[in-house]
């Protein structure tokens, strides 16, 4: 798994599926059950004996293995298999590790808000506590750690602050601890391999940088074939019995793209280092990990697989949520962007988080996380030309922050 020689382009490069007819584009398989030629093979799938087989498609399908190998192949793990959402890779993920009886997660307080909100709110219900902590804070971490934790969760790159999690040194304490460090990466594919830094499972939702056109919706979950193996257990598996499974022609969309990935996140980060670095030129509050000035960068470098640089994600600071929101609808009315939930499409995309992407996470817990009312997060897209998305942000930057000197009404900008 982790001694693979290959870099992550060669790992994707040599893993190469056929078509039945020999054509260098596989096809999709798209039966929900299939032949078994000896019937004794088909009882010997359900008792577990036997494996390899094709039975139903919510327990494999040849398309979706092909994707999940491809994505095996990009995180630098064991195995992997697609599911129907990032939200289904995530609850399918804890499930399958909790007992019966429940137990605790201990997860970074600064997660995306639909995580926040399913482990906070739904997870109780199931017997299953969370203890939200500073995931950077390895003192505080530990000390949350009780006899019944299970797990340690966190994001490779935190939605929306763009904070690191220090993932060799979480590891390092699951393993002393005997949980399962579960990472969510899905900020930043090729930019950071967590299983070679000591993560158990990674997931991602793929609708985002690895679907890379906002155009459906999907997740994946990497780790070690016993592991993915569990979660399609005929008897025990969460997948498949739950059924969150990925659709064949989802899967082959998917691993299609899986090719151009790379190609893809070097051309957002490029886009949003230049947005990045020429806003902190003008004095403007920026957050991203690919400058100097954040907290983190040295640690940064550490871990990321610096040809792909920094990603797509920047973040700006304004006064105010509504001072942010005037900054993004005059943004989209000159073409800068989209006002839109999600990221990693090949267009700009923003939102304020803390009334929207975030609203879930408690006013508390958004003040300890230190997410202000005025982020506004960007993922930032590559079509058009850096100069002139620059100078389209930098023109209705200076009309509302302008027009709020001048007016504390609000929406009296002219652009």
């Amino acid at each position: 798994m982790k001694n693979n020689p290959l870099n992550l382009k060669g790992r994707i490069r040599d893993l190469q599926h056929f078509g039945e007819e020999g054509g260098v584009v596989p096809g999709i398989d798209l039966a929900v059950t299939s032949t078994f030629l000896d019937p004794q093979d088909m009882e010997k799938t359900f008792l577990g004996q036997k494996e390899g087989c094709y039975l139903y498609s919510r327990h494999s399908n040849p398309t979706v293995n092909m994707f999940s190998e491809k994505m095996a192949a990009l995180e630098n793990t064991e195995a992997a298999l697609g599911v129907a959402s990032g939200m289904a890779a995530i609850s399918s993920v804890i499930e399958q590790i909790m007992p019966d009886e429940g137990g605790e997660i201990i997860s970074s307080l600064t997660v995306y808000g639909g995580t926040y909100a399913l482990f906070k709110n739904i997870y109780p219900r199931q017997g299953i506590k969370t203890n939200f902590v500073d995931i950077t804070d390895l003192a505080a971490v530990e000390k949350a750690i009780t006899p019944t934790t299970k797990i340690i969760y966190t994001e490779t790159m935190s939605n929306p602050l763009l904070k690191l999690s220090p993932l060799v040194e979480l590891s390092k304490l699951a393993k002393k601890h005997n949980l399962k460090l579960i990472v969510d990466n899905t900020f930043a594919p090729c930019l950071v391999t967590p299983a070679d830094l000591g993560a158990d499972v990674v997931i991602h939702s793929c609708t985002k940088f690895i679907s890379g056109s906002s155009d459906m919706i999907a997740g994946a979950i990497c780790g070690t074939r016993a592991f993915i193996s569990s979660l399609i257990d005929v008897n025990t598996g969460v997948v498949m019995l739950k059924g969150p499974i990925m659709d064949s022609r989802s899967a082959h969309e998917l691993y299609m793209r899986l090719d151009h990935l790379p190609i893809r996140v070097q051309a957002h980060s490029k886009s949003a280092f230049t947005l990045a670095s020429n806003l902190e030129k003008n004095g403007i509050k920026v957050i991203y990990p690919g400058l100097k000035s954040h907290p983190q960068y040295s640690d940064y470098q550490k871990i990321l697989n610096s040809e792909f640089g920094a990603g797509g994600m920047v973040a700006v600071e304004m006064e105010s949520a509504e001072q942010a929101m005037q900054l993004a609808q005059a943004l989209q009315n000159i073409k800068f962007g989209l006002y839109a939930v999600s990221l990693g499409f090949s267009r700009t995309l923003m939102t304020v988080p803390a009334v929207t992407t975030s609203s879930e996470i408690s006013e508390s817990d958004q003040k300890l996380m230190n997410l202000k009312k005025g982020l506004l997060r960007l993922s930032i897209g590559y079509v058009g030309q850096d100069d002139v998305m620059l100078e389209r942000f930098m023109t209705a930057y200076n009309a509302i922050t302008q027009a709020h000197q001048t007016s504390m009404s609000g929406w009296s900008y002219d652009i």
